[in-house]
């Protein structure tokens, strides 16, 4: 039996990467070639249904692509985008779930208005794998890519709190507004509360235990479980309190060895990889399951609603993102000094980027099958169908029609590379300039400096030479093996001090935090080719 569902496993990882390279050979978003592949496979006569376990998606799946998402977020851009980002985050979702649940009430026969927001929550927020997935290859402005990261990092948050609160009062019959309220503060205070403590602890433990890179690597995959469990217990957001833990442990990376930071980033790279790639095809084989619990009857009700929520959803999120966009700059004069005037293609992306995904199914499959007085849960089946097909259609439809409408709009990036190419240069100049004083202070306290530390000393000189005539950087392929001790010990100080230059730069919040993360890595690599990984 074990060696059955080891067969299975390894077969579907293997089909999953097999679909994923022919998706990149296509040129299609591997989410949604995922889907559309699953969606196949399921209709294949005989093939087993597959039940997902909702328990098993937000425990498993989520506190790992929320923290990753959470590390690799520049605080500088998720600052300078916060009222857009709250914004999307908050503001939409809410009023997403205001207009969902009306609709609902009005058009849905025998749907409350508390079973409208259910389907609300459910629906609100975008999936950002998705829908990075989808612009990474396209020449967008950094700008869109970071407020789209930084919504998805918080609305899950917000529309789940939105559907717990739906769930329990059609559950219980019993829902005050006021208590909503005070609990939804609880649950985010609490959550981003116990995630800070635990990120601040969880660093501190990396900088007090023995280093070892494995067990460090570990520990980095362990903390968003242990948040998101230890919020949950405690009924607050564990979605917040995980984005608030890998905020706070990548703010500063000095809790991490070089080699650490190396190994954890490639195994996370490969492990995030791997999760958003099954969960995509999972949703895709789950509609047998869906279907084979609905009455016939309902599966064409089911379609056509799910079409006019995509279409109501597309709308809303279209009509907001304007509305929020040019509305305050035409209504405020200091605005209209100080900013220019909105483009109206930067809103046309964001809203076609928002696109449905594994937050929303999960939380439709969470759904209980009975409420308090032992009736079953109303529409529940309906509600899992109507989901899937926003899922698909979303995902499918403004997926493939987005790098369509990008072209036709001939929407390009602005930004031009000239501005990270100076500011690379900056960096680096202001990191050899301190490389080149302390060589300098080192064969001043030095008696009779050996050939290797001259070498150093007139490497240095000469690449701030070329960077300050050519704007150009090169590196010397020469390697001094003799005296290897010495030279390792030399080299290293040098790094260190680099680095040392580089975690100040990173506080100034002057330059570009990708190009920082950059040549923090590149002196990570260096180090590594001394020290090795242990």
């Amino acid at each position: 039996m074990i060696h059955s569902y080891l067969l299975i496993a390894i077969s579907v990882i293997f089909t999953v990467m097999m679909l994923v390279l022919l998706g990149q050979k296509l040129k299609i978003a591997y989410p949604i070639f995922l889907v559309i592949a699953g969606l196949i496979i399921s209709m294949i006569p005989n093939m087993p249904h597959i039940k997902i376990d909702p328990d098993f998606i937000f425990l498993i799946f989520l506190p790992p692509i929320l923290f990753e998402a959470a590390w690799f977020t520049s605080w500088k851009d998720f600052h300078h985008y916060k009222r857009q980002i709250f914004s999307l985050a908050f503001g939409l979702v809410f009023f997403t779930s205001i207009v969902i649940a009306y609709f609902s009430n009005y058009f849905i026969a025998g749907a409350t208005l508390a079973l409208g927001f259910l389907i609300g929550g459910i629906n609100s927020p975008p999936d950002a794998v998705a829908a990075t997935s989808v612009l990474k290859n396209l020449k967008i402005p950094k700008k869109i890519t970071s407020i789209l990261e930084g919504e998805s990092l918080i609305n899950d948050a917000s529309s789940l709190i939105v559907f717990k609160f739906a769930l329990a009062a059609i559950v219980t019959s019993n829902f005050v507004f006021q208590d909503a309220v005070e609990e939804f503060f609880k649950m985010a205070i609490g959550g981003i509360g116990i995630g800070l403590v635990i990120g601040l602890g969880s660093g501190y433990l990396l900088r007090w235990i023995p280093s070892n890179t494995n067990v460090d690597t570990v520990i980095t995959i362990l903390v968003p479980y242990f948040v998101y469990i230890s919020a949950e217990y405690f009924d607050f957001s564990g979605v917040l309190a995980v984005v608030a833990s890998g905020l706070m442990m990548s703010y500063n990376i000095r809790y991490l060895t070089h080699a650490t930071r190396i190994q954890a980033t490639n195994i996370w790279s490969v492990l995030i990889f791997l999760i958003n790639a099954f969960i995509f095809i999972l949703i895709g084989l789950e509609l047998s399951t869906i279907t084979a619990n609905m009455p016939t009857h309902t599966l064409y009700h089911g379609i056509k609603y799910g079409v006019i929520l995509s279409i109501l959803l597309l709308t809303v999120r279209i009509v907001y993102c304007f509305f929020t966009a040019f509305a305050p700059w035409y209504l405020s004069k200091k605005r209209k000094i100080v900013e220019q005037k909105p483009n109206w293609k930067d809103s046309l992306v964001i809203s076609m980027a928002g696109m449905r995904g594994v937050v929303s199914l999960a939380a439709a499959l969470s759904i209980p099958t009975l409420i308090e007085n032992g009736a079953p849960f109303p529409h529940r089946n309906f509600i899992l169908f109507i989901t899937f097909v926003t899922i698909l259609i979303t995902l499918v439809g403004q997926g493939l029609l987005l790098p369509l409408i990008l072209k036709l709009l001939k929407y390009e990036n602005n930004n031009s590379n000239l501005t990270l190419e100076k500011q690379e240069i900056e960096i680096l100049t202001q990191l050899k300039q301190s490389s080149l004083s302390t060589i300098q202070q080192y064969m001043t306290d030095t008696d009779n400096p050996k050939d290797y530390i001259r070498y150093y000393h007139k490497k240095l000189e000469n690449e701030l030479t070329l960077w300050g005539h050519k704007k150009e950087w090169t590196t010397s392929t020469e390697v001094f093996m003799h005296n290897k001790k010495e030279n390792k010990k030399i080299t290293l100080l040098l790094i260190h001090q680099e680095r040392k230059l580089l975690n100040q730069l990173k506080k100034d919040k002057k330059y570009d935090d990708e190009l920082l993360r950059k040549i923090g890595r590149q002196l990570d690599y260096n180090e590594i080719q001394i020290t090795g990984f242990e």
